[in-house]
């Protein structure tokens, strides 16, 4: 990959990935390739991230799902019946909403343990798509 910024796309961290999704647009790429490899690195990440989650009800580990655009792959977790996932992951050490503040709660990144615990299978995802895209621009 190409020198630059480093991106942090919710999980993980990619050097120069603007600066190389910018040279595609500009190559006539619509990027329409990464959606799949994100929502396939995405489908890696899922299963872990739900065996990983803090478990009482178990209605935390259901609610994790995966998804993929153009611009990155993404793990949520939550919803409107599970509205305290952010609060399990992330933690409260620097909530401004004053319930969080007195109810100290340390972060469980659970979907963050289990991208980095795929990270070498998702790579490789990541990895044949640019190698394809650059494939692709080249002989363009």
């Amino acid at each position: 990959m190409a020198k630059g910024t480093t991106v942090q796309s919710g999980i993980a961290d990619v050097k120069g990935l603007r600066r190389f999704q910018r040279t595609l647009r500009e190559a006539g790429d619509d990027l329409s390739d990464f959606k799949e490899a994100n929502t396939r690195a995405a489908k890696i990440v899922e299963p872990v991230a739900r065996s990983k989650a803090p478990a009482r009800s178990g209605r935390l580990a259901a609610s994790v799902r995966s998804s993929g655009t153009k611009q990155a792959g993404v793990i949520r977790a939550g919803s409107a019946r599970v509205p305290y996932a952010g609060v399990i992951h992330f933690g409260t050490e620097r909530a401004k909403n004053p319930f969080w503040v007195k109810r100290r709660i340390t972060g469980r990144p659970f979907a963050a343990a289990a991208a980095k615990e795929t990270e070498p299978t998702w790579a490789r995802v990541y990895q044949d798509a640019v190698d394809k895209a650059i494939k692709r621009i080249q002989g363009a």
